[in-house]
């Protein structure tokens, strides 16, 4: 039981991560090298994070439990916006590379756009996140035990598996690097503030819709937003559709 639930929870948590990466990053190189940069930013973020938390709990009372919950969430909101810090500094990075490519190129172009750098860099800050935040989760999960044996919830481990987050720092990427771009910065803002929304939901647990359903509701939002950002639209979707259909059909009649 506990390995079947392991396994369930890895495929739903890095099943649609792992598509995404073998499709679209893993034939390139360059992606390849953008999105393992993106995961080391993330890295030095969580870090840098940890240690204030680390640091603010050590020089406070133990034993005063609202002070170390407003510790917990102040540790959690710190997080966040240190994560969109880095974000941010990772954009600069990416941009000044654009430049040397163009520089060094014989045509004058980029071999890749920012869209492009945004997309890889968001997967990489996704599933750096993913693998910390479910990391010790399956390692729970092969046991020993079962999660609810004394009455409590036996969603835990499913929950927390089918949280969007890889997802979710996909398209924020994509909409933070676009209001960088342009100098919109209430992007840059919309995007900080559902990033606090999502990690801020959270502390609904184990009320578990009061976490996934405003995270889904959050996901379908931003996927939307960055994908006319990215140039898409109604029309692009529709013709996209009808070539599945028209792949599908003669499979369908043979």
């Amino acid at each position: 039981m506990t390995l079947a639930i392991f396994f369930g929870c890895t495929f739903i948590a890095f099943g649609p991560a792992l598509g995404l990466f073998l499709f679209t990053i893993a034939r390139d190189p360059l992606r390849i090298i953008i999105l393992i940069a993106g995961a080391f930013f993330w890295l030095v973020s969580l870090l840098l994070s940890s240690l204030i938390w680390f640091i603010a709990v050590k020089a406070s009372d133990p034993w005063d439990e609202p002070l170390q919950k407003g510790l917990l969430i102040f540790g959690v909101m710190f997080s966040v916006l240190l994560q969109e810090a880095f974000r941010f500094l990772y954009y600069k990075l990416l941009r000044k590379a654009i430049e040397e490519l163009v520089s060094l190129s014989e045509d004058g172009c980029s071999p890749i756009s920012i869209q492009q750098m945004a997309y890889v860099a968001g997967v990489g800050f996704g599933l750096m996140s993913g693998a910390f935040s479910m990391i010790s989760l399956l390692a729970d999960a092969l046991g020993p035990g079962t999660v609810g044996i004394h009455g409590d919830s036996q969603l835990y481990f499913l929950t927390s598996a089918f949280m969007v987050l890889i997802f979710l720092h996909t398209f924020w990427a994509i909409l933070f690097f676009h209001g960088c771009e342009h100098q919109h910065w209430w992007e840059i803002t919309a995007v900080i503030v559902m990033h606090l929304a999502v990690s801020g939901s959270t502390f609904c647990n184990p009320l578990y819709m009061g976490s996934l359903v405003p995270s889904y509701l959050l996901m379908a939002t931003t996927a939307t937003w960055a994908y006319l950002l990215s140039g898409g639209s109604a029309q692009n979707l529709q013709c996209f559709l009808l070539c599945l259909r028209s792949r599908a059909s003669p499979q369908l009649e043979s």
